[in-house]
């Protein structure tokens, strides 16, 4: 079985991920760190060289390749994953999809501590980053829903949204 965590950047997928894989004893497979491993280059790099368009492309190649695996796995997508091509299709065909839900003040309050890894929101300033969330969450929002399960992170212990997913998952 491929789990497949979807939601936007902050809601926590990397660090859920973790924690699930651990506990569950699934291979972990973050999309953006295998990308990064396959070009030698940070997502920042690949953006800034080579621009978005190129990124969508290797994500969906990286993507489709992984989720032809057999192998039980989480696989922790990038916050934009599921919004190009028909990457949601594919994800909920060949994986249990869980969105990791979280409110626009906890992704603003996550987000602003670490702008500089995030090529997005970099170049934002403070005051704007609720309102550019709050606009990009209502766009990708809609192919978030498409998942198969929906998890609420917000004010909740890691371990607790572990405990949720697994029972969803009825494993």
């Amino acid at each position: 079985m491929i789990i497949s965590l979807v939601g936007y950047m902050g809601c926590g997928k990397s660090h859920i991920s973790k924690i699930l894989s651990e506990k569950i004893n699934f291979k972990l497979i973050d999309l953006d760190k295998e990308i990064s491993r396959r070009t030698q280059l940070t997502i920042p790099e690949i953006f800034e060289k080579k621009g978005e368009i190129y990124f969508r492309k290797l994500e969906r190649e990286a993507l489709e390749e992984i989720l032809a695996t057999e192998e039980n796995l989480i696989l922790s997508l990038g916050g934009g994953t599921p919004v190009y091509y028909n990457n949601m299709e594919i994800i909920n065909n060949n994986s249990k999809s869980i969105f990791l839900k979280a409110s626009v003040n906890t992704l603003t309050e996550r987000l602003s501590k670490q702008k500089e890894k995030r090529p997005l929101i970099a170049n934002i300033p403070d005051e704007s980053l609720p309102e550019f969330i709050a606009k990009h969450l209502f766009e990708r929002n809609a192919f978030y829903s498409k998942s198969l399960i929906s998890v609420n992170t917000d004010s909740r212990e890691p371990e607790d949204i572990v405990d949720e997913i697994i029972e969803k998952l009825y494993l």
